[in-house]
């Protein structure tokens, strides 16, 4: 029996291969105002927005540029599921370990990838991208769970099912999961491309292979 009764994943470069981030695949396939982009990620960075105002100024762009569902279907051509990351979900699942998608990414990567992930993660913070009836884009309803917020929905999730956050694990592979893995019970660096992430992680797994995790959770 597994002491673990919790695993939460990131999206991009986690879940899913060929991507470190969604957003910037999207915003140079849709070949947006590089100068608009870097002027709100530092604002950002800097305090003088926050996340939300951040993101959807960038999803103005998209839709500025008209795109469509299918326009986000072709960006997506070359990405694909992590190796072993199926066989991984359903090892979870047959522990009775509840699955958790904690993620600054965008829904349609997984409706692109695993069209039925809601049945797979009992909780899922992602944004999700709103169409029209003619698959444009019009709109898109931001988590606000993303960088340091990533733990608060960790924690709400946790003390919903009553369970200690010793008894979490988080795998992610990026600094927007550092507040996330300094307050799970088990944090997996998968994949890592941050230094910071990678110093502060109790476990890091190099091999891009997610079953790789199975060994340190169950």
């Amino acid at each position: 029996m597994s002491k673990y009764k919790l695993v939460c994943f990131d999206v991009d470069g986690t879940l899913v291969d060929n991507v470190i981030y969604s957003w910037e695949l999207f915003h140079d396939y849709f070949k947006v105002d590089m100068d608009k982009r870097d002027e709100m990620r530092q604002k950002f960075f800097k305090g003088e927005i926050d996340y939300l105002e951040w993101a959807n100024h960038d999803i103005g762009m998209w839709i500025e540029k008209g795109a469509t569902k299918d326009d986000f279907f072709k960006a997506m051509k070359n990405l694909k599921l992590m190796e072993g990351a199926m066989e991984t979900i359903m090892a979870l699942k047959k522990k009775g370990i509840k699955l958790a998608i904690v993620s600054g990414s965008l829904d349609i990567i997984l409706e692109y990838i695993i069209p039925d992930y809601k049945k797979l993660f009992d909780d899922i913070f992602l944004s999700h991208m709103i169409f029209d009836d003619k698959g444009k884009l019009i709109k898109a309803n931001v988590t606000q769970y993303d960088m340091d917020k990533k733990a608060d929905a960790l924690k709400k999730v946790a003390e919903r099912e009553g369970i200690d956050l010793k008894h979490t694990v988080h795998i992610g592979d990026h600094h927007n999961d550092v507040g996330i893995a300094k307050i799970a019970g088990l944090s997996i660096a998968f994949d890592c491309k941050d230094d910071g992430l990678r110093k502060l992680a109790n476990v890091v797994i190099d091999k891009k292979d997610l079953r790789e995790v199975l060994k340190h959770i169950i």
